[in-house]
């Protein structure tokens, strides 16, 4: 068995932010941020039977406006990462990197051992983000997200072990 050693989130890179659960209060802000980033967006409705179904569903805020957030579903020996998204005016700042390793002590202290994600092969910069952050991909999933012109794209399925 490999150990990986993990830093400690430590202190959010943003000035005066508050890392807290999502509510239902939020949905507008995060939709909005939502579908300002993707072409194919999460739905209200997605986030709304995240935070139903008990999912670690997280917020980020800085002087009341929500800059980040997450989404997570604890499943047996591992957390599934579905959803990490950084405002775009935020980009750039170690949010999404420090918004990863709170997952990461989260998950160790309920004694998980592995994080699970999948991430479009168009998106280069969450690829090198996951892989600096030990995440190594593990298989494809064909067809998997929606893309133009009614075709669908693949998603790289990427493990990191986080054993400690």
């Amino acid at each position: 068995m490999s150990i990986t050693l993990r830093p400690r989130a430590g202190i959010c890179p943003v000035a005066q932010a508050v890392l807290r659960a999502m509510d239902s209060e939020d949905i507008d802000a995060v939709d909005a941020i939502e579908r300002q980033i993707y072409p194919f967006p999460w739905t209200r409705g997605n986030f709304l039977d995240s935070i139903a179904a008990g999912y670690d569903a997280r917020v980020l805020v800085q002087d009341e406006k929500i800059i980040a957030y997450s989404v997570a579903m604890s499943i047996p020996e591992e957390i599934h990462l579905l959803n990490l998204t950084v405002a775009l005016t935020c980009r750039r700042q170690g949010i999404g990197r420090w918004m990863l390793l709170t997952l990461f002590e989260r998950a160790q202290a309920q004694a998980l051992g592995a994080m699970l994600l999948e991430v479009r092969p168009s998106n280069a910069a969450a690829q090198a983000l996951y892989r600096t952050m030990g995440f190594e991909p593990i298989g494809l999933r064909r067809r998997y997200y929606p893309n133009f012109n009614n075709t669908r794209e693949d998603a790289i399925v990427m493990r990191c072990r986080l054993d400690a």
